[in-house]
């Protein structure tokens, strides 16, 4: 889930950036130290912008450098188990499919692809359902729900699970083919209970007929 958080913190402004107006050189040192780097409250911090509320500059001794309390804004992307989330298909491996999800893959795995026997076609990169032919390859756009989150001390070890055996989840081609298939069932059975009738009642006026 993306986030915006308004964060204070103390900024070391070191002398090289003294030629430049405050607010820019601290809105520059706070991109260049948190940017693309997992907080562990706030996520994964993916912009900071709009610095204020500076303060003078205080001096520590041996130190050329002034530092300043600021407030400024942040936006951050934290996922979180349950929620559903809609990406694109980024690759697709024997095991599973990764999902792009904000700055994140999540990894789909094959057992929760969907409830379908599913094969691993290598020529096109892609699953195939051995009953419903659903298929899924890197670029579909897909819907899914986070399963598990682990989070880690940067991009690359974080992990994201997720799933889209639940209803009303992948593509949406097969939302739309489930949909449109969903009332045949139910025809098909008043069919058969219209035409049991229609041979039942010849059959009492036959019964009625020879005990007359």
């Amino acid at each position: 889930m993306f986030r915006v958080y308004t964060v204070s913190d103390t900024v070391r402004v070191d002398p090289a950036y003294f030629k430049i107006d405050l607010p820019e050189s601290i809105a520059m040192i706070l991109r260049d130290k948190n940017e693309r780097r997992v907080d562990p409250d706030l996520g994964i911090v993916l912009s900071i912008w709009n610095p204020r509320d500076i303060s003078e500059g205080r001096v520590i001794p041996g130190d050329g450098a002034s530092y300043h309390k600021v407030v400024f804004d942040v936006l951050a992307y934290l996922p979180e188990v349950n929620e559903i989330v809609e990406g694109e298909v980024s690759e697709v491996v024997e095991f599973g499919a990764f999902v792009k999800i904000g700055p994140l893959d999540g990894l789909v795995h094959l057992s929760q692809i969907t409830s379908d026997f599913l094969t691993f076609d290598k020529k096109l990169q892609a699953f195939v359902g051995r009953e419903s032919r659903k298929t899924l390859k890197k670029g579909d756009v897909v819907k899914a729900k986070v399963s598990v989150v682990s989070v880690k001390g940067n991009i690359a070890d974080t992990k994201v699970g997720l799933t889209m055996r639940p209803d009303g989840l992948g593509k949406e081609e097969w939302l739309s083919a489930k949909a449109a298939g969903g009332g045949k069932p139910a025809g098909a059975r008043s069919e058969k209970v219209d035409t049991r009738q229609r041979r039942e009642k010849p059959d009492r006026r036959q019964r009625r007929e020879r005990g007359s």
